[in-house]
């Protein structure tokens, strides 16, 4: 909790120059709000993958982030969680006066593991993770456009064996399809419905109908 007052302190204090947005509450009130709405991306949960995200994005005239990009990231599912907090943040600015909302705000979002088993891992060890799951996404995007493809009646049926296959390669099971509704779910309740019919429909496209009923509710 220290390392993230220390980072978000020295991000809000750019701030005080006159014109420009200011978190409501401040550096404790951004932690705060980080702390309580960061949810750790599964594969790099699992793999132990930690580090800092920089998310560069200007606030508009109706408090919203936008221009949302990673200014400085790893390529994988961390840096989404990074752009979706900070998404998150919208009606939670001071705009002054005459803000300036051409204004690149630059902030870090730090994530961390107290898992006991990640203090074995080494640099290389994450090196190579990341690595690994730039190549997977190559799979992933197999079975989902495979899945897109068989609802639109234009799949190539013959080669579902090789589908399921895959999906056995990458972990797609009950208890992982489980895993993603109950993350779309905690996404809801913090208000991000668009982050929850993301990762509901997700889980429809690599083939099952666990998050049918949130997607026909949520996602029209």
């Amino acid at each position: 909790m220290l390392y993230f007052f220390i980072v978000f302190q020295s991000f809000i204090s750019a701030f005080t120059v006159q014109d420009q947005p200011q978190f409501k509450g401040g550096a404790r009130a951004l932690n705060d709000f980080l702390s309580k709405n960061l949810i750790y991306p599964d594969y790099s949960k699992q793999n132990c993958i930690s580090g800092s995200v920089q998310i560069s994005f200007s606030i508009d005239a109706n408090n919203k982030p936008v221009n949302v990009r990673v200014q400085k990231g790893f390529g994988i599912d961390l840096d989404d969680e990074a752009i979706r907090l900070v998404k998150l943040t919208a009606g939670k600015w001071i705009l002054p006066d005459h803000a300036d909302l051409n204004t690149t705000l630059i902030l870090p979002v730090n994530f961390n593991l107290s898992d006991s088993r990640c203090g074995t891992r080494s640099r290389n060890d994450m090196e190579q993770a990341i690595t690994a799951y730039k190549a997977r996404q190559a799979l992933v995007n197999a079975v989902t456009n495979y899945y897109e493809n068989k609802y639109l009646g234009k799949a190539d049926v013959s080669k579902e064996s090789q589908i399921l296959a895959l999906k056995k390669q990458l972990g797609f099971d009950e208890e992982y399809e489980d895993e993603v509704v109950t993350q779309a779910n905690q996404k809801l309740k913090q208000g991000d419905r668009d982050g929850a019919c993301e990762d509901w429909k997700f889980v429809r496209n690599i083939g099952s109908n666990k998050a049918d009923a949130q997607l026909a509710k949520y996602c029209k």
